[in-house]
């Protein structure tokens, strides 16, 4: 079973129809009809059968699918072990971040990478962080940045990820300039308009949080928008208030464009994580990457060991604070 055909299959076991995994793994259509096609007939088996919710995995097809995926993740190990016997770090890479984290942080580190690495090609797909997570379980991301919750709820435990906190992010609230005044406690906040992030997003996380740590029920968001620059606009233009990434406003707030006020109460702050796929041997390219962003990316050089997935790498960036030991774990 050649790589090329099981890859496919697993594209269309998860988008369940042939245009969408046509577009995932950037093939015609007829392709991937012909594709699954050959497969079938090398196995013996249908593989899908069709219904009115699209298309579904026969019992041939179940079977198949974990051992798909574990093939595939030993064809990447394989190529990653001779690249790394032959020395070489030449290869392509696909990171996936958060639209913040993206144009923020990684736009501007992203050029020194590039130039020091020059023989390493890297993409950059743009997600919200569920997105990001199944895009890094199903291979076609190696290494998501994103924030993660601080409760460390989803994915925290998933023994497949590696992950390494490499910053915290402060929240601030932000308004249109001239709007209101700093509110005295969380009571008078909870009692003002908000624009927030839709819900299962980590921002809206946080933002719940925020009023939950007081016993007092957040307010209903005045909207909810999908995107944090978006939100920073509405804002600007007097929809209501936001508590966001400080990355995310940094040059409106110099601008002059939004107005911080203080925040009454324990601020909350995004732990800026970097996920990826452990392996028992990485390409050179990633590890290339992970060493780069843990030494540039983060705020502050970080003092670790060999391993670069170790929890206690990352307890440099919060000394005597329980965020990193969530983060990391």
């Amino acid at each position: 079973m050649h790589p090329r055909l099981l890859k496919t299959f697993l594209a269309v076991a998860r988008s369940r129809n042939i245009t969408r995994a046509a577009e995932a793994v950037h093939l015609a259509q007829s392709s991937v009809s012909d594709q699954i096609q050959s497969l079938e007939a090398e196995l013996g088996a249908a593989l899908f059968t069709r219904s009115k919710s699209g298309l579904e995995l026969t019992p041939a097809g179940l079977a198949l699918k974990p051992i798909a995926e574990e093939l595939l993740r030993l064809d990447g190990e394989a190529r990653a072990a001779v690249l790394a016997a032959a020395g070489r770090t030449s290869g392509a890479l696909t990171i996936g971040a958060l639209e913040t984290i993206a144009s923020a942080r990684l736009a501007p580190w992203l050029p020194g990478f590039q130039a020091g690495h020059p023989d390493i090609t890297v993409r950059m797909k743009v997600a919200d962080s569920g997105t990001l997570r199944h895009l890094l379980e199903d291979g076609d991301i190696d290494v998501a940045f994103c924030f993660e919750r601080q409760d460390g709820a989803k994915g925290a435990a998933d023994g497949r990820l590696a992950r390494r906190a490499i910053g915290a992010e402060p929240l601030v609230l932000v308004a249109a300039p001239g709007q209101g005044t700093a509110p005295r406690d969380l009571a008078d906040l909870a009692a003002l308009r908000f624009v927030a992030t839709e819900p299962g997003c980590v921002y809206r996380h946080m933002f719940d949080t925020a009023f939950a740590e007081a016993d007092m029920a957040p307010p209903k968001p005045a909207a909810e928008v999908g995107s944090i620059g978006a939100i920073a606009r509405l804002v600007a233009r007097g929809a209501g208030l936001g508590l966001i990434p400080r990355l995310a406003v940094s040059d409106a707030l110099a601008r002059g464009d939004l107005r911080e006020l203080p925040w009454p109460g324990r601020m909350q702050a995004a732990p800026l994580t970097m996920i990826w796929r452990r392996r028992r041997v990485q390409p050179p390219a990633l590890r290339q990457l992970l060493a780069a962003a843990r030494d540039t990316l983060a705020p502050e050089r970080l003092e670790t060991g060999s391993e670069l997935e170790s929890a206690d790498s990352s307890k440099a960036l919060f000394p005597n604070n329980t965020l990193a030991k969530t983060a990391a774990s």
